[in-house]
């Protein structure tokens, strides 16, 4: 089995337990009061951590035999994978456009896999990894701070998600870079590198925590899902060297079947919110206008699956 098949048969693996963890996770945020980040109390999700690790073990193992611009574009499948998953585990059907997504979404995906450039990268020597992140630290923190500035929770989320995707494929990146020089030993100087890649991926995992409160599961996993091999892809190409095939043709080609794949991740997204509001329960008048007497009615418009 040659190293690039290995890469891609991880990545799957990979991509279904982060997206059993995103399910999980999605259901703690909706149904848990108190805090916004990380309830630490609830058993699901500290069960939803260790399907995040088995995640993370498997696609570390995917980054050290395959190149970025393939192993992160792979994890999109992410949210390909929760529609099913999300259907049977927590009864939530997907519609005709979700499907026409998740289609799309694997169609771009393929094309970039057979595009891909099974060819070692570059090396990126300490001084550059370390102002790389300190500027995703930097970046990550700013996204943070103004999403704490914002009221609506839908934009509050996508902003976290954001910064959870960014925090994600900046860890990859790193992953990555130690990867490489393992195969020669590790180094004592790698040290701050193994720092950051565990600062990335804990402030991936409490973000997108956060982001999944308020706005359900459709829009900050996908946002993550994009956000992520957009980062790491972008730094693979740009510091490390890696291509794809066939030069400049096989590299636009490639960035139009990504252009696919994000496209199908959106209509996937949209078709999925359009059905979190037509399913949002809706007070009957005689509830309606005790509230407006001051009387508390006995049901509230709290989904039937969280009270």
């Amino acid at each position: 089995m040659s190293a690039l098949v290995l890469a891609v048969l991880l990545s799957l693996v990979s991509a279904v337990a982060y997206a059993a963890a995103a399910i999980v996770q999605e259901r703690v945020a909706a149904s848990g009061p108190g805090s916004t980040y990380a309830p630490m109390r609830r058993p699901a999700w500290w069960g939803s951590v260790t399907l995040n690790g088995l995640g993370a073990t498997l696609h570390v193992a995917a980054l050290a035999c395959g190149p970025l611009t393939l192993v992160q574009p792979m994890g999109a499948l992410t949210i390909v994978f929760a529609l099913p998953m999300s259907a049977v585990l927590v009864r939530r059907r997907a519609g005709a456009a979700a499907w026409r997504g998740a289609v799309m979404a694997t169609a771009g995906l393929a094309g970039l896999l057979v595009l891909t450039n099974g060819a070692g990268a570059d090396d990126l020597a300490m001084g550059p990894r370390l102002v790389l992140a300190a500027s995703g630290f930097g970046a990550v923190a700013a996204l943070f701070v103004a999403s704490k500035a914002l009221r609506r929770a839908a934009t509050r989320s996508v902003l976290l998600a954001t910064a959870a995707g960014g925090a994600f494929g900046l860890a990859s990146v790193f992953t990555k870079s130690v990867a490489e020089d393992w195969q020669s030993g590790l180094p004592l100087n790698e040290l701050p590198v193994l720092f950051a890649i565990a600062g990335f991926a804990i402030s991936g995992l409490l973000l997108s925590q956060a982001s999944y409160r308020g706005a359900g599961l459709a829009a900050p996993l996908a946002t993550v899902t994009v956000v992520n091999p957009v980062v790491a892809a972008a730094i693979g190409l740009t510091l490390f060297g890696e291509s794809f095939r066939y030069g400049t043709a096989g590299t636009a080609v490639a960035l139009g079947f990504g252009v696919v794949a994000a496209g199908g991740l959106i209509l996937l997204t949209t078709e999925r919110l359009g059905a979190a509001h037509h399913d949002k329960p809706v007070l009957a008048p005689d509830a309606a206008s005790a509230g407006r007497q001051g009387d508390t009615p006995d049901q509230t418009a709290t989904p039937p699956a969280l009270r």
